[in-house]
């Protein structure tokens, strides 16, 4: 049996769908999965396009960086063909073959398990892009931040992490102010749950002196850079930031005066690596999203061939909510 699945090559065309076989797959991996879906995340436009030295794998190269499906066969004992599985990060569609691929041979020990109620199209709604956003919403969470304790501010609100990110957080009761820069996406994210939108002009200048009047009691900021710098001084006595992202800059200034004046806990959210029992936390969480929220509204179906347009308009910017990708014959099943 044959399957397509999606290659970068080093020579033009640099995108290219082939019909391979199981046996065409890397053998590192113990578990062989049939993928129902996959989706785009920043990192997947940059891989693609080659925009971004994300793959460090080898040319040809199957991206990829999420993918979700049912276990064909396994040498693991804690697994069992048929059961259905997710997997994000753990260098898949960096180092390992991705999720662009109808099948795929993984490691058993990078799996998780999906939790009851959450379909396998709902995951890659999901993604890392929603696993991520869960991630910085525990470490909010864990500083002891309530929704007692003043506004959240969630910045690049209108992608994937900001959308995930408003949705839980409203659900969790706190009070969320989103910073956009598109005005068209006001009525979207307070349809979310956003208390209030805010230009993300009025953070992107960068901090106007070491510690600003205290907004925030904590942020989840998908943007990096200047705004990071800006919310640090901003964010009231022992507040928490979570950064998980740099489309804004991968570097910032700052002082220690927020930190030890303040007593602020500037968290970094490693989505990559992060321990299987946090990510099974994380999952459930998001799967009783589902109950709340209409996922399917959230998400742009594509096709594996229109994958490459797809992230070059991800990577052009003003693109809301998701896109999955399915490489199989069949996507509308669960």
């Amino acid at each position: 049996m044959t399957f397509p699945a999606l290659f970068v090559h080093e020579h033009a065309p640099r995108v290219r769908i082939r019909h391979i076989s199981g046996e065409d797959l890397p053998g590192g991996g113990d578990t062989l999965v049939r993928v129902a879906w996959s989706g785009i995340n920043y990192k997947d436009a940059l891989a693609v396009t080659g925009e971004g030295p994300i793959i460090r794998g080898a040319l040809p190269f199957i991206p990829g960086i999420d993918l979700c499906g049912e276990i064909l066969e396994t040498t693991a004992t804690e697994w069992r063909r048929g059961d259905c599985v997710v997997q994000t990060g753990w260098g898949l569609g960096e180092t390992e073959w991705g999720g662009y691929s109808g099948q795929q041979r993984v490691h058993a020990r990078h799996l998780i398990r999906l939790p009851a109620g959450l379909s396998s199209r709902h995951a890659m709604i999901a993604g890392t892009a929603g696993l991520t956003a869960m991630l910085a919403i525990l470490a909010i969470e864990d500083a002891g931040i309530t929704p007692d304790s003043g506004d959240i501010l969630v910045t690049g609100a209108s992608g994937g992490v900001g959308t995930f990110a408003i949705m839980a957080l409203a659900q969790a009761g706190y009070r969320v102010v989103a910073s956009s820069g598109s005005s068209a996406n006001h009525a979207y994210l307070e349809s979310l749950g956003a208390h209030r939108v805010m230009d993300r002009a009025e953070l992107g200048h960068g901090a106007a002196r070491p510690l600003d009047s205290g907004r925030w009691a904590g942020a989840v900021d998908a943007v990096g850079g200047k705004t990071l710098e800006a919310i640090l001084s901003q964010t009231r006595r022992h507040g928490c930031v979570a950064s998980c992202g740099l489309v804004g800059g991968e570097g910032f200034t700052s002082t220690v005066f927020p930190f030890i004046l303040r007593g602020l806990r500037l968290q970094g959210i490693d989505s990559n690596t992060c321990p299987n029992r946090v990510r099974m936390k994380a999952w459930k969480r998001i799967a009783a999203l589902t109950e709340i929220y209409d996922f399917d509204s959230l998400a742009e179906e594509v096709a594996l061939e229109d994958t490459e347009a797809a992230c070059r308009r991800v990577l052009a910017g003003g693109h809301t909510g998701r896109i999955i990708v399915s490489p199989v014959v069949n996507p509308h099943g669960n």
